[in-house]
Order: structure tokens, then sequence, then C-alpha cells
């Protein structure tokens, strides 16, 4: 993994807080096609990486509070085992203009990091099993590779089974 980068104009508030807090890490862009019916599959393929180290970032209701769930892209949210991980009882998917307003990103290129109101995260377990992995840098079209570690530290994430194959 390259060293980190230098903070650059114009940065995304997620790579700003990357570099705030100190944490190596890789940004990799490529062009977005918005005619994409997967934003996170087009990530994996466009950056040749296998999907089961690409996450996306999806935001749900569980029990009325925003809550942060970061899945691969090859798989799908338990909306159950989030509400579980988090010691809810139910959990659905978010108005997605209420999840864009909150983290202060569009769809397709919501991060994990540098939300406009920090929300409580979970992190599938299985990132644990990589060395690094890829989430969205805060816009479609831009990725950023980092360790699981720095990513649950830094948002506080717990760590638990939520994605299904």
């Amino acid at each position: 993994m390259a060293k980190k980068q230098k903070k650059q104009t114009g940065g995304t508030p997620a790579t700003v807080a990357l570099t705030a807090a100190g944490v190596t890490y890789t940004v990799h862009s490529y062009d977005h096609d918005p005619a994409s019916a997967s934003y996170g599959e087009e990530a994996a393929e466009a950056l040749g990486v296998s999907p089961d180290r690409v996450f996306k970032t999806l935001v749900a209701d569980v029990d009325g509070e925003l809550t942060v769930a970061v899945v691969p892209v090859a798989g799908q949210l338990d909306l159950k085992a989030l509400a579980s991980a988090v010691g809810g009882k139910r959990a659905t998917m978010a108005d997605p203009n209420l999840a864009e307003r909150t983290t202060g990103y569009v769809r397709g290129g919501i991060s994990p990091l540098g939300q406009r109101k920090r929300l409580r995260t979970v992190l599938d377990a299985s990132a644990s099993t990589h060395e690094t992995i890829c989430v969205s840098a805060g816009r479609r079209g831009l990725e950023v590779e980092l360790t699981p570690t720095a990513l649950t530290t830094l948002t506080a994430a717990v760590l638990a089974p939520i994605g299904r194959g």
C-alpha cells in the first residue's frame, strides 16, 4: 500500500478526516458511468479489486436511529443482523434523501468517513479477513483503500456479521 497521501486542496470530507487522523490510505479514482447498475460492482471492476474487498456504505433506520452499515458489494445487508448488532429490534433502509442530508454525501458516494453527522457504524465482520479494504471516499468514482482496523477505529464501528452472500 502506498504511503499516506499529502493533504490536497479540494479533498473530500473523508480524505480530509483520514489525513487529519494520520491514517495511511490510498485513493483510487475511476471514471464513473452514470448508467452503471451497481456503484460498488462498478468500482471493483474499474479498480481490478475483488468485490469482497470493496465495501458499500448503506444507511439504515434502526428503531428510529440512523445507522451506517458497511458491507461487501458482492453481497447484501442483512437488516435483522444489523439491528441485532446494535441492540435494536427492527431495521429498515433509511429514506435516501434523509441519508444524503444527514451524511453530507450523495447516493453512490456515501462514505463511512467524514460524515456531516457522525452516525453509529457497523462494519461487516468479513472485513477483518482482508489486509485492506476499499470504501467510498465521498464521491462517485473515488474510493479509499485502508485497513479494516483503521476504518473501525475512525468510525468507532462495531464489527459484526451483517452481510449475506
